[in-house]
């Protein structure tokens, strides 16, 4: 079974490059399952509920998010209505939505559990906790892990954490692809980010101009995102019928 796993979709620029070349990374590679992180798609921060249906029109099978997920209030209003839009598991337990789903599909269980990191980022709940108590409960043939976080060690130790445990972790957050796509000793697929499937000439998505001036000025500055020509980031992972990894391929499509 094929899995494409795609980067942060970042506005407008995303939306674009990700309809554009979907369906042909689809045919190419025989994709059977499709997740994709949409925290950014609704003009850089949120999901909005045109643009998760955006998403399932483009068959999105889960959609994960990040820190971001609740910057569109609209979200809140449908997020619980739906079992394919996850916020991380590792939030304050009064949000609403829900952390990890289980599908049956092809023959196969498959779990898509979504975390975020506790380095540089805003308070949440012990992730490794929150694992620990999915995994007891967990009877998937498949699972596939986005850690959203920014420290890259964090990403990579928890990753060895559950080596062995888990399908694959993918990082998420950064909006900057990383080289270090690997399968990890006991077989876990593994890579520190995705990337972004946003504008290239950006800064993580928005305009130079704006992040320039906060850098350099301390004044607090309203990011607007770019809407260049865009690049889809993210991977392929091969699983074998004996739900073994075989292979993690690393995408860049512009």
């Amino acid at each position: 079974m094929n899995f494409l796993i795609i980067g942060d979709i970042y506005s407008k620029s995303g939306r674009d490059v990700l309809e554009e070349n979907i369906n042909s990374i689809i045919e190419e590679n025989n994709i059977d399952f499709i997740i994709a992180n949409g925290e950014n798609i609704s003009h850089g921060k949120g999901i909005n509920k045109n643009h998760y249906d955006f998403l399932k029109n483009l068959g999105i099978n889960v959609i994960t998010s990040g820190n971001h997920i609740f910057k569109v209030k609209e979200t809140l209003e449908y997020i619980d209505s739906v079992k394919d839009l996850l916020r991380p598991a590792n939030m304050n337990s009064y949000n609403k939505g829900i952390g990890t789903t289980q599908f049956d599909f092809k023959g196969k269980k498959i779990r898509v559990t979504n975390l975020m990191g506790k380095s540089f980022m805003e308070h949440v709940n012990n992730p490794y906790e929150v694992m620990d108590k999915i995994l007891e409960n967990d009877n998937s043939n498949i699972h596939i892990v986005d850690f959203h976080a920014e420290a890259s060690a964090e990403k990579l130790a928890f990753a060895w954490n559950y080596d062995g445990k888990i399908s694959a972790l993918v990082g998420t957050h950064t909006h900057v692809q990383t080289a270090d796509e690997r399968i990890l000793p006991k077989g876990t697929a593994f890579i520190t980010d995705l990337g972004m499937t946003g504008p290239i000439n950006s800064i993580i998505g928005a305009n130079p101009e704006e992040v320039i001036f906060k850098e350099k000025t301390g004044l607090p500055t309203k990011f607007i995102p770019c809407e260049n020509k865009g690049m889809l980031c993210g991977v392929i992972i091969k699983i074998n019928e004996l739900d073994k990894v075989e292979e993690i391929i690393r995408l860049q499509i512009k």
